[in-house]
């Protein structure tokens, strides 16, 4: 879509307001609402101006003057405001006309620019599966002398002797019972489908939506495959439609990693691929899991550098409490085909050529896509330059449940970081693949690092509830 197209749509649909936005270091969305009879070409030539201190992770208050600049391409009619608007996704520039270097979004269209620089292929394509609870109701608070937050769904399996109004009901979740059960145990069939017609109506292409395993409302929303900005920019429209469908029907929807203790937390499961032209460059028929050497050398450069990408793509400490054994989260550093334990799975059922693509099963939705989704590429690239293969390396290929293998196996297998604070120091020892061909810069990096470690500090030095548990009578 053009700027002329958008003015056009602009009359054709009666819009009363535009609606800029831009997404933040941690991938949260922010938007200022300008009248669409003030919006013409310049302000796609010219941006509109914001207070960049203001926003966490960017400037300080010295150099706070920002642009957002507008992508005609990105626009779409906002599905829920009363007075019809339009929303368009924007980059961040200096006031000079400079991109940003902090701005996630630019570093992702950086990224698709340096695969083309290096002649490897014309395009990567990623499909994330995001997954998300819905909640009935969600409390929480921490202070000085008070910390604690509860959630609660009408599906949670600890409501089953819950006095409800009208009467229980039953049918409630069982703990890890919650993979694809029919209604009246899925009560949110309904609540999903309007979702899913509503991600239709802004461009985005859902294939399928389903119950996710964990009780208390964990579902999914799968959409198709595009190119790597395209797709971050669908994440965000999906986030911003799952959360705001959710509130209409009066519940709540987060995609934090682990939002219950003992049961399965929410991943962002994503599939990636790398094209030439039409030409799918995964897929060589006849080798392992039909996977091309150039396939398997983008495998090895997202495990050889997972300690240091998962930084990125889990940047929560929260994502930390979902990457534990024994919830289905991919922990183990190997590649599989279909084996749902290992950090990358290779989909092999009703697979074509241009369909053949990996799937790294470790990131999470409290990932910034533009950044997570830049990083994943990268790493991917790196392994393709330096022919690093996962095989030689010992990341498998291992086709069997690991969960079940012996303890002497397990300890042959690499894991993931277990907390932020190690993702993090692995970031600091190795980031030279994400600034080849200045995609990402090392002052950004450094930044995020102090960006991240402040996270985690403060959750490191509050106490915790289940401190009192443990230590409150000694």
């Amino acid at each position: 879509m053009t700027v002329a197209d958008v003015i056009k749509l602009i009359k054709e649909k009666n819009i009363e307001w535009v609606d800029f936005r831009f997404a933040d270091l941690a991938g949260r969305t922010h938007h200022i609402t300008l009248p669409a009879s003030a919006v013409d070409e310049e302000t796609f030539e010219n941006g509109v101006a914001f207070d960049g201190s203001s926003i966490p992770g960017f400037r300080g208050i010295e150099e706070s003057d920002m642009v957002m600049m507008p992508d005609a391409e990105s626009v779409f009619v906002d599905p829920f405001t009363e007075h019809p608007t339009l929303n368009v996704i924007c980059n961040i520039y200096t006031p000079e006309g400079e991109r940003y270097d902090r701005d996630p979004r630019s570093i992702a269209q950086k990224a698709e620019q340096y695969l083309q620089q290096t002649g490897i292929g014309t395009a990567a394509y990623f499909a994330p599966e995001s997954e998300f609870f819905i909640f009935d109701d969600v409390r929480y608070e921490t202070g000085m002398n008070r910390s604690f937050y509860e959630v609660d769904s009408v599906e949670a399996a600890w409501n089953t002797g819950r006095k409800e109004e009208g009467g229980n009901l039953g049918f409630k979740v069982r703990v890890k019972g919650g993979y694809v059960p029919a209604p009246p145990a899925d009560t949110q069939q309904d609540i999903r489908s309007e979702m899913c017609r509503l991600l239709n109506e802004v461009g985005v292409r859902v294939e399928r939506h389903h119950h996710e395993v964990a009780t208390a409302g964990q579902g999914e929303i799968n959409f198709r495959f595009d190119t790597l900005t395209k797709t971050a920019d669908n994440l965000m429209k999906y986030k911003y439609i799952v959360h705001n469908t959710a509130r209409q029907y009066g519940k709540v929807a987060t995609f934090m990693p682990k939002p219950l203790f003992g049961d399965n937390g929410s991943g962002m499961h994503v599939h990636q691929s790398i094209f030439k032209g039409d030409t799918p460059l995964f897929y060589e028929k006849g080798k392992y899991a039909n996977l091309s050497d150039l396939a398997m050398y983008y495998i090895g450069g997202i495990l050889y550098h997972a300690p240091a990408l998962i930084a990125i793509t889990n940047p929560s400490t929260n994502s930390f409490k979902r990457l534990v054994p024994g919830y289905e989260a991919p922990v183990n550093l190997v590649f599989s085909k279909g084996n749902r334990s290992a950090a990358i799975r290779i989909p092999v059922a009703a697979v074509t050529p241009k369909g053949c693509r990996i799937e790294f099963r470790t990131p999470d939705s409290t990932a910034n896509p533009y950044l997570a989704f830049a990083a994943m590429l990268m790493a991917g690239l790196d392994g393709i330059r330096k022919k690093i293969d996962p095989r030689e390396l010992g990341y498998g290929p291992i086709d069997k449940n690991i969960y079940e293998l012996s303890e002497a196996e397990k300890n042959e297998i690499r894991s993931v970081p277990a907390s932020l604070d190690e993702a993090l120091d692995a970031l600091e020892t190795d980031h030279e693949f994400l600034t080849e061909g200045g995609v990402f810069t090392k002052s950004f990096i450094d930044h995020y690092i102090e960006f991240k470690r402040g996270e985690a500090k403060a959750v490191s030095i509050r106490t915790h509830p289940y401190e009192y548990a443990l230590y409150f009578d000694c």
